[in-house]
């Protein structure tokens, strides 16, 4: 039976969805079999419903069972009823009975056009889904059409996507109506429709600015091998050239800084350190420190700890506001950072204190105990007093004069600088930096 006019009013709708006709076909079949279920009962399997889209039919059948007596008129038909559309048959043959969609009624009908919206709004939620997880990791450009407290929604032809506080760049500022680019972190189907989330604060998305910019890590030459950031800040990136004729540092910048500046400005002014990759831990460490360079690190050989010793003035660069450089620094790494001063690491060296500079000793006294190799207030303290008392004019007060103008002269200096006097910094080479910091 032709019901065109059923038919093209569900058709309308999924025109309008942009719902495959074939797929429609589906639905509408599994719509009936939902009004069959409500009307007669959902233990009822004896029924088919076959839809043509191209014909514009919907054909239902009820099979029943032939019978003398009925006791089942859903399940069951009378001998007599049967033979008056098929004159052959017997007890016990198998009946088809076609039944007209509108027999239903319109308080029906109208129910079918309710679920099919319903199933077309699954299937547009699911088409989303499927559409955006093949996009996980990429970066996609839409317009901000709402700005809240914690979220930014974007739009993409018609799909909205979330921008949570915490993917954001904390000193971005975004208008409603403005054109934004993120990455595709996550897509969740949920009773609401799919949750897709962006971010511009992820590591991926720096990954993927370089990608764009840089043709040489699209096409493999270069590899990045790890990312830091801090978003907004500064971040950090270790890259690393298959082909020594290229160099991996100056590809990323690009001729006169075009290609980073680019990826700057996508980033709203984040410092980027770009470190060439090394294979060697003390190598790769001191670029990725900078703008600071140690100037002595200690490798934990049995775990990935290392000890970084910088000159006292340039400690507070290395540590970076909130600590964050050598935050970075570990994160991009993989090791544990700790930076030092340079003088507690060497630590205080002892002042020698030598007798002939002491006021209260005579040239005699001093003569005497050189004779005996006693030069410094050190050697001194460290002589029994039966050594001292030995030698030639050092009676028991001579002795105790001395110790005391000795002792005096060495507490004197502790209580200045605990009796220690630093002196210069060792100047360790550093490595070569081949590191680019732009922003």
């Amino acid at each position: 039976m032709i019901h065109r006019e059923i038919i093209e009013s569900f058709s309308a709708i999924a025109r309008e969805k942009n719902i495959d006709r074939a797929h429609l076909g589906t639905i509408i079949e599994e719509l009936f079999m939902v009004l069959i279920q409500r009307k007669y009962g959902e233990e009822y399997t004896n029924f088919s419903v076959i839809v043509n889209m191209d014909k514009g039919t919907i054909e239902i059948y009820q099979e029943k069972t032939v019978v003398q007596e009925v006791n089942n008129p859903v399940i069951e038909i009378s001998l007599d009823d049967a033979r008056k559309v098929e004159p052959d048959l017997e007890e016990g043959d198998p009946f088809i009975e076609i039944i007209d969609p509108t027999n239903f009624g319109r308080r029906l009908i109208s129910t079918a056009k309710q679920f099919l919206s319903q199933k077309i709004r699954e299937i547009e939620k699911q088409s989303v889904y499927d559409e955006f997880i093949q996009l996980v990791g990429t970066i996609a450009t839409g317009d901000i059409h709402q700005v809240r407290r914690d979220n930014v929604y974007i739009n993409i032809d018609r799909v909205e996507l979330r921008l949570p506080k915490l993917e954001q760049i904390p000193s971005e500022r975004y208008r409603r109506g403005g054109t934004i680019r993120a990455l595709i972190k996550s897509v969740d189907l949920t009773p609401k429709g799919p949750d897709i989330i962006v971010s511009r604060a992820d590591n991926d998305f720096l990954i993927r600015l370089f990608e764009m910019e840089v043709p040489e890590i699209e096409d493999g030459i270069i590899e990045i091998k790890n990312v830091a950031r801090a978003p907004g800040d500064r971040s950090k990136i270790i890259v690393f050239s298959h082909d020594r004729r290229i160099d991996a540092v100056g590809a990323c910048v690009g001729m006169r800084g075009s290609r980073i500046q680019s990826i700057v400005r996508e980033l709203s002014g984040e410092k980027i350190d770009i470190i060439n990759w090394s294979d060697q831990p003390e190598i790769l460490v001191s670029r990725s420190l900078s703008p600071a360079k140690p100037v002595n690190l200690l490798i934990m050989e049995d775990r990935p700890y290392i000890m970084a010793v910088f000159s006292d003035e340039e400690l507070p660069t290395a540590i970076g506001r909130n600590g964050q450089n050598i935050i970075l620094a570990s994160k991009v790494t993989g090791y544990t950072i700790d930076a030092v001063k340079q003088s507690e690491y060497e630590g205080p060296k002892v002042r020698t204190i030598y007798l002939d500079e002491l006021a209260g000793l005579s040239i005699n006294q001093v003569e005497v105990l050189a004779q005996a190799d006693v030069h410094t207030a050190s050697e001194f303290l460290e002589s029994t007093a039966d050594d001292i008392l030995a030698l030639k004019g050092f009676g028991p007060k001579t002795y105790e004069k001395v110790h005391t103008i000795i002792s005096q002269a060495v507490s004197a200096l502790t209580d200045v600088g605990d009796g220690e006097v630093v002196e210069e910094d060792a100047q360790v080479p550093a490595a070569d930096g081949d590191e680019e910091v732009v922003g």
